[in-house]
């Protein structure tokens, strides 16, 4: 995230795409919300009208998948109407030249054959995004989970570049995390091409240094991605720990994520709870929850925090770290004699550039957002304000390419999934409190009342949803949130194991799974 969570009160122009964020991010929705009430316009692009459709300026339903050809329009747009900053793009970028001339050929007339979109709509929002002063772009999985989930943040960064949006108050590119302390696990090296605060793998002075911090020889190739990992389950690879993940209920195509652990010699789960993972397990081994662990946090604004318990851990309850350490040590690996959560940031602070400044004794008393490269150093509130860390801004030329899967006459339907507000991710946490059980007991199908009639569906009533892989019976909602010929369901709820149909395509640089376009065919129970 370029800029910190206070400067979404900030923009004059907000570009929200790919983010149900009053649902997914509800605090941090608040800030987005007082700067519409300062005077800000907003630009919402997403297939479902969401509540932050409803206060947008400007709404782009796009069909699923699409996002490309929408951001190459609006490209088209700002570059036709001279809206760049051609000053920045002279300065601090490259490959502007060719890009200005790529996006060319492809007008909102063209996009409007894709994205469904009004042409004059796009051409509205291109321009109002163009004029800004200050402009943000908040962006979540709805860009990602996609077989060009690297096209599309890559289309977003060619936006914030030709106009000269980043590195400026209320402007930048600003991804906001699925879940708490994502960021962090990157930063500590939870990447397969980097070790940790993101230096490169394959970089022989990165290579150097960390076989010396580790006293060893090092795998010198890039690590595999989770995706690839299930692929060799039971071939190459023969045991496995998953750490506070329920897989089976999150992952896509279910079928194939069961049948690759149960193809395993030796499965071991950590967890708060007994999820539906734990059940495939042959050893369980139960961690501490948030409010029982003492740690570091980084957030989606880069910011790093001290974790303090709040109360000790419930029976054999184990933080994470002495977990995974404890069975480094008996496996006979060197270089995990630690004995508290101090010791382990420390280190991270000596190996990692972006945290070089901060020890456990500084964050203990306030909190920084990295990069901070050195000690006495106040920590970064913007990302790319004087410079970008290769010393330009690249220009990305892409192109439209449809989904790994498309509607048929077999498949007329797109699904899209994601997430409630009532009920967070797989439901293990939230499932598990009364409160906010009472307030969503089960899932539905979001479908357009028209289809409902067309489809001979009833509203409340029970379909069967099916895929090129499995079906599932859910029970129907009609609701003009969805458009008509796309429908929508959480994975929340492991009786309605929704990700048993998804899982038709992933992103060939990140393996990302393509959670947000599945083709289905629907029909009343």
């Amino acid at each position: 995230m370029s800029n910190p969570l206070a400067d979404m009160e900030k923009p004059d122009v907000i570009f929200a795409i790919g983010t149900n964020m009053t649902e997914c991010h509800p605090v941090a929705a608040t800030r987005l919300k007082r700067a519409l009430r300062r005077g800000a316009k907003m630009i919402v692009a997403d297939p479902r009208r969401i509540d932050l459709a409803e206060l947008a300026d400007i709404y782009l339903p796009i069909r699923v998948g699409s996002d490309v050809a929408l951001l190459l329009a609006m490209a088209h747009v700002i570059e036709r109407e001279g809206l760049v900053n051609e000053d920045f793009i002279h300065d601090r970028t490259v490959e502007g030249e060719a890009f200005l001339e790529h996006v060319k050929e492809y007008p909102p007339e063209w996009a409007e054959t894709i994205t469904g979109v009004p042409a004059l709509d796009i051409e509205k929002a291109a321009i109002l995004y163009g004029k800004a002063d200050r402009g943000a772009i908040y962006y979540t999985l709805g860009i990602t989970e996609h077989i060009c989930g690297v096209d599309n943040v890559q289309s977003l960064g060619n936006l914030a570049l030709m106009t000269g949006n980043i590195g400026r108050e209320g402007t930048g590119i600003n991804p906001m995390r699925g879940q708490n302390n994502i960021q962090g696990a990157g930063d500590s090296g939870a990447i397969p091409s980097n070790y940790a605060g993101f230096q490169a793998l394959t970089d022989p002075a990165n290579q150097e240094k960390f076989q010396k911090l580790y006293g060893r020889d090092i795998d010198l190739e890039n690590g595999i991605t989770k995706v690839t990992a299930l692929d060799q389950c039971g071939d190459r690879i023969k045991a496995m720990l998953i750490d506070g993940e329920n897989t089976i209920v999150s992952d896509p195509d279910r079928a194939h994520c069961e049948h690759a652990l149960e193809s395993l010699d030796h499965l071991v789960v950590i967890d708060i709870f007994m999820t539906e993972t734990c059940s495939l397990a042959d050893v369980v081994l139960p961690a501490t929850s948030w409010g029982e662990t003492d740690g570091v946090c980084t957030n989606t604004e880069r910011r790093v925090q001290r974790l303090r318990a709040a109360v000790p851990p419930p029976g054999q309850a184990k933080p994470d770290w002495w977990i995974v350490a404890e069975i480094a040590k008996r496996m006979g690996t060197p270089g995990f004699e630690y004995d508290s959560p101090r010791e382990i940031f420390n280190e991270l602070c000596e190996v990692s550039p972006i945290y070089r400044g901060l020890d456990w004794d500084r964050i203990d008393k306030g909190e920084y957002q990295w990069p901070v490269p050195e000690k006495g150093h106040p920590g970064t509130v913007f990302l790319h304000e004087d410079e970008f860390p290769n010393g330009r801004g690249v220009f990305t030329r892409h192109r439209y390419r449809n989904p790994a899967e498309i509607i048929s006459d077999e498949f007329p339907v797109w699904l899209t999934t994601g997430r409630r507000l009532q009920s967070y991710h797989t439901h293990t946490q939230t499932g598990r409190s009364q409160g906010i059980d009472y307030l969503l007991t089960e899932e539905a199908l979001e479908v357009h009342p028209s289809d409902v009639d067309a489809w001979g569906l009833v509203d409340g009533g029970w379909c069967r949803m099916a895929s090129a892989r499995g079906s599932v019976q859910i029970k129907v909602e009609a609701t003009e949130r969805s458009p008509r010929g796309t429908v929508f369901a959480s994975f929340s709820f492991n009786d309605v194991p929704v990700n048993i149909l998804t899982g038709s395509g992933y992103d060939p640089v990140t393996e990302t799974a393509e959670l947000k376009v599945c083709p289905v065919r629907i029909e009343a129970i």
